[in-house]
């Protein structure tokens, strides 16, 4: 039986914990998951690449995951998806227009890599309100973020905004 790997793609601005639970999902259902920091040209984002893998390395073990794997891409997840020589990517949903957005994504994609599947794990019900755009506002404001993401996670961003 061949391996069935799958990409969770995205920002992770910072991660939070709904982030957690569709990775903790995903590794229910495929041997290896590769979560994966796309550099998307429409956002600009808080964090550094190198501090949002910095995140998900310390999350990755907090959490366990021995079948999570790190990576990063500044292409096209179609592409990516070929070179990792997957047929699986990963997208969380939280309402009706995440659905809408990812759709349209899946489409696209499929043009590129026609065998590329999108599997859609929706974000459980305590963590459909959370959202890494939400976090950051807090983060700017000097809110606690302690609700939405991992205590290792507030020290680590304690870290970077002490300096």
């Amino acid at each position: 039986m061949d391996k069935k790997i799958a990409i969770f793609p995205g920002t992770f601005d910072p991660v939070h914990f709904g982030h957690i639970d569709v990775v903790k999902q995903a590794t229910q259902i495929f041997d290896t998951v590769i979560w994966l920091i796309g550099e998307n040209t429409t956002k600009k984002p808080m964090f550094s690449l190198d501090q949002r893998i910095k995140m998900l390395e310390i999350t990755r073990k907090l959490m366990g995951f021995q079948n999570v794997e790190i990576s990063s891409s500044n292409g096209l997840l179609a592409r990516f998806a070929e070179k990792a020589e997957t047929r699986f990517i990963v997208r969380s949903l939280r309402s009706s227009m995440d659905f809408e957005y990812e759709y349209q994504m899946t489409l696209v994609n499929r043009k590129i890599f026609p065998d590329l599947i999108t599997i859609y794990i929706p974000a459980r019900q305590d963590y459909i309100h959370i959202s890494s755009s939400a976090v950051r506002e807090l983060i700017r404001n000097g809110e606690l973020i302690s609700e939405y993401i991992p205590p290792s996670i507030c020290d680590y961003i304690g870290t970077i905004y002490s300096k």
